[in-house]
């Protein structure tokens, strides 16, 4: 993998230049904020389609209600603000307003995780994805790069009820293609491993990518999963990598309580259980800091995925 600047993007800008893609295919689609238009990338939409194009100031849990109300009445809302308020300040009216109704909501969770540097913890979404999971009929979705969130932002219009979408701001590597395939709720293998598998999302599939390369010099078999798809959980392939690998690392830019780790450690546990090392931020606020040097602070690189891999490997 290169660790060429040049190619990368933040996954915002992916899920920004969708909402103008389904603005002009589907005139249903509309689109909601709260005072950060050009920060969660909906700018685009709202100078292309004004009329579609909601402010509602800071009263975001007044915005997420509305849209459930708009869904009913057969719009498709694109619910836009950081994932600290979509999942934590709106909760309550997720959970009851959006899904208890299967409300055809899609939610986007812009500046997922602790790459927003110098904002802090009040900013660093670290529990979204546990805190909404549990949530019946809420489908969650992380895209490793800005194609990909291009791709499932795109999706998320066709599939029927709620789903969330995390995004982050930080530019990271852009490694898939147009011609990478995504399909919801389906993980891609991205490399074959004989000896352990690493199943990650957002930006650590990029980290775990770099640690497979590593560890093959050393002779060291390691296969990469994108999990995009949190859930509905791909059973079937994380199962099938279980039993031919025997030994799995979980690797996500979130706490390692309640997020990809514990969904995959959940399915095994009942399913297969094999050793599992889950490589995610150790029951901690985030901190202000430039990004790169956070993904250092809280352990989230190649090096700790490494450490990891050869933790899992004494146990299996």
């Amino acid at each position: 993998m290169s660790k060429d600047r040049e190619n990368w993007r933040g996954s915002r800008d992916g899920f920004g230049e969708a909402l103008v893609k389904l603005g002009e295919i589907n005139p249903n689609v509309v689109v909601l904020t709260c005072d950060l238009s050009d920060s969660v990338r909906a700018e685009s939409f709202k100078k292309k389609f004004p009329d579609r194009f909601f402010q509602f100031g800071v009263a975001e849990q007044n915005m997420m209600s509305i849209a459930a109300g708009m869904s009913l009445s057969g719009y498709i809302p694109y619910v836009c603000t950081y994932a600290v308020f979509s999942t934590g300040r709106c909760w309550e009216q997720l959970r009851m307003s959006v899904c208890y109704s299967d409300c055809n909501v899609k939610i986007e969770g812009s500046h997922g995780g602790i790459l927003t540097g110098a904002d802090g913890a009040s900013h660093q979404a670290t529990e979204d994805i546990g805190a909404i999971r549990v949530i019946p009929n809420l489908k969650v979705v992380v895209p490793c790069d800005a194609i990909e969130a291009r791709k499932a932002t795109i999706a998320a219009a066709d599939i029927p009820g709620p789903v969330y979408i995390r995004v982050g701001r930080e530019p990271i590597p852009v490694i898939t293609t147009e011609e990478t395939p995504f399909a919801f709720g389906k993980a891609l293998v991205l490399r074959e491993g004989k000896d352990v598998t690493v199943i990650a999302c957002g930006v650590e599939v990029y980290e775990s990518l770099l640690a497979a390369e590593e560890l093959e010099k050393e002779g060291i078999s390691v296969g990469v999963v994108n999990l995009h798809t949190i859930k509905p959980l791909d059973s079937e392939t994380i199962v099938k990598l279980a039993k031919e690998t025997g030994a799995i690392v979980t690797a996500e830019e979130h706490q390692a309580i309640g997020g990809l780790g514990g969904a995959v450690a959940e399915l095994l546990g009942q399913r297969y259980p094999v050793p599992i090392e889950i490589v995610g931020i150790k029951d901690k606020f985030g901190v202000s800091g430039p990004s790169w040097e956070l993904m250092k602070h809280f352990g989230l690189t190649s090096n700790e995925i490494k450490e990891a891999i050869r933790k899992v490997l004494d146990r299996k």
